[in-house]
């Protein structure tokens, strides 16, 4: 898919709706995540905190699971948010769930505009890589 193919608004006013759902009583730094699949399915997630700050679960992670809970499928295009609805760059453990639930194509809107994964996580080490060095 193309950038020009993307209803980039309406990825991110799932984003912000999910963002608006977000539990972050410690942060007090809302996320949210929406992403659309190769198929035309949209999903989105939010993120969770507890008290035990380590294992918080950052909006691409429900983004994720909610994915895998639809029935699976590769992710074409992503739109992350923080309170303000605007575009935030997703941390390096969830470009790690995106390149590997989306692929190297997959379309993420960042603060600079639109990147592929590929752009974002340049030298991305995947399922792939563990297939070659297995020797598969």
């Amino acid at each position: 898919m193309s950038p020009a193919d993307i209803d980039w608004e309406a990825l991110r006013v799932a984003a912000v709706a999910a963002m608006e759902r977000a539990y972050c009583p410690y942060s007090r730094f809302p996320v949210g995540v929406a992403g659309i699949t190769t198929d035309g399915r949209t999903y989105a997630g939010c993120n969770v905190e507890n008290a035990a700050y380590g294992v918080a679960l950052c909006a691409e992670c429900g983004l994720v699971s909610a994915l895998h809970m639809g029935g699976g499928g590769t992710f074409a295009a992503v739109y992350c948010v923080g309170a303000d609805g605007q575009a935030l760059m997703p941390c390096g453990r969830c470009r790690q769930l995106l390149w590997e639930n989306g692929g190297a194509d997959c379309l993420l809107m960042t603060p600079e505009g639109v990147l592929t994964m590929r752009d974002v996580l340049p030298q991305a080490f995947g399922p792939e890589e563990l297939e070659r060095l297995a020797g598969r």
